[in-house]
């Protein structure tokens, strides 16, 4: 399939309703971006906006407690929109499982990974999607993702993925 320069309808049906995912396109080895993947230019980022030398913000979790850690996380979060934590406690063999449970999922043929797309899937707390709104956006995200609106453990067990487990 040609998608560099196919209609948009035929996109969004090959990486959205046939669940290819932008992983999809990406195997694709296209020579040009299809134009749906490409934002607007009063979306883009204006680098004359970029602060140099200006760093992510670090949140230390070690005394999480602290309401200067609060503080930091909403001021990072309302500034930066994400920021890096360290000294939460996790465990490296368990950011390491969400690793590979993560290449697994993705690594699924697509047929397997349509299962999980939010038309498909019996819950609507656990899906695959790419975009964030495929219906209404004016250029996708060149990203795809899993994800888990935790409710109860019954629920997160029973829907998600058996090789993310």
């Amino acid at each position: 399939m040609a998608l560099s320069h196919c209609a948009t309808g035929e996109l969004k049906q090959f990486v959205v309703d046939e669940g290819h995912g932008v992983k999809g396109v990406s195997e694709l080895k296209l020579k040009t971006l299809p134009e749906l993947f490409i934002q607007p230019v009063e979306r883009r980022l204006d680098v004359s906006k970029v602060l140099p030398n200006e760093l992510i913000p670090v949140i230390d979790l070690s005394n999480y407690e602290d309401p200067e850690v609060m503080k930091s996380i909403c001021y990072a979060a309302e500034k930066w929109g994400f920021f890096e934590i360290v000294n939460h406690g996790l465990p490296l063999d368990i950011i390491d499982a969400i690793k590979d449970a993560t290449h697994k999922f993705f690594g699924l043929s697509t047929k397997e990974k349509k299962k999980y797309l939010s038309q498909n899937t019996p819950s609507k707390n656990v899906r695959f999607l790419t975009s964030l709104n495929p219906d209404v956006d004016k250029a996708y995200e060149w990203k795809d993702h899993l994800s888990c609106f935790y409710v109860s453990d019954e629920e997160a067990l029973q829907y998600w993925p058996t090789i993310c487990k």
